[in-house]
């Protein structure tokens, strides 16, 4: 599927990855769901062990859309994840679309709404108030089977941003608007109307142990060993279909014996989402945290 879009706002899709293979991301899933909605999608392509580079060579050369910018990450910018967003920048700055996209290796788009997206750009591109394009999020969690709702998991994030203002991203997750010498604010945001899906807790265990044990050196702290355990009242069943690129992987890369286990042991973090869970129910509250000020 390729969408028409005559003089319309022009959009850059983008991402940064190292090692997919090895921590078992969908990245190839995740880069074919953006690709019918894209003028181009720009990677920062780190040098690694792996395969990665030799795949993501070998789809490129399938989708001309692809733009490949060969990185080498700094192994020594271990302070609070921002090598991550040293190699998200490299990659938007190199993007020249009207609107940036940023879809990370572990996140999919669903086929059935990329309609809807395309119509949230147009719709909110000639106001300049709305600077980013908030999406919902779907976090699986142990399984495809299971989703993970309370206000520890961010329910709504910007992946979209007009490309032509001044922006960085603090770390891989969010940006921050800088219009104002040496301040920086949250994008001012419009609903895309649409979902991001993730897969990043869906992976087989031993893929977690190994980004576990990676991202451990850039937020300074030791790697957990690796398991599936949840408060079960923080999750709820997904009804829904899973986007039709992800299939092959869900088959054979994601992890698919996890159960909510009811005798689990509450940490205190957990507790404490328990009563905001609480809150939220009888106030309509949502108390997850926000990167973002919506104002349409």
């Amino acid at each position: 599927m390729t969408m028409s879009r005559a003089a319309s706002a022009s959009i850059s899709g983008f991402t940064f990855l190292r090692h997919g293979v090895k921590l078992g991301f969908p990245f190839e899933a995740s880069i074919r769901s953006i690709l019918p909605l894209v003028d181009e999608f720009v990677i920062a392509l780190g040098a690694g062990e792996d395969a990665t580079e030799a795949r993501i060579h070998a789809l490129a050369a399938e989708q001309p859309k692809i733009r490949i910018l060969p990185t080498r990450w700094n192994e020594r910018m271990a302070e609070k994840g921002f090598v991550y967003a040293q190699q998200k920048m490299i990659a938007q700055y190199a993007c020249t679309g009207d609107w940036a996209f940023y879809l990370e290796g572990d996140e999919v788009l669903h086929e059935a709404e990329l309609p809807a997206i395309r119509a949230a750009v147009d719709r909110h591109h000639g106001n300049p108030a709305v600077e980013a394009l908030v999406f919902e999020y779907l976090h699986f969690y142990g399984s495809p089977e299971w989703l993970a709702v309370s206000p520890a998991w961010y329910r709504r994030e910007c992946r979209l941003i007009r490309n032509t203002i001044r922006s960085y991203a603090p770390d891989g997750q969010f940006w921050v608007v800088m219009d104002r010498h040496r301040r920086g604010r949250h994008p001012q945001a419009a609903l895309a109307g649409a979902h991001i899906y993730h897969y990043g807790h869906v992976r087989r265990l031993d893929y977690m142990q190994a980004k576990m044990d990676q991202v451990s050196k850039y937020w300074s702290h030791q790697p957990p060993k690796m398991a599936y355990s949840i408060d079960p009242q923080a999750l709820r069943r997904f009804e829904g279909t899973h986007p039709a690129c992800v299939a092959d992987w869900l088959a054979h890369d994601a992890e698919t014996a996890f159960t909510p286990d009811p005798a689990h042991p509450l940490t205190r973090r957990e507790r404490k989402h328990r009563k905001a869970m609480v809150l939220e129910r009888w106030f309509g509250l949502d108390l997850s945290h926000k990167h973002y000020k919506l104002v349409a």
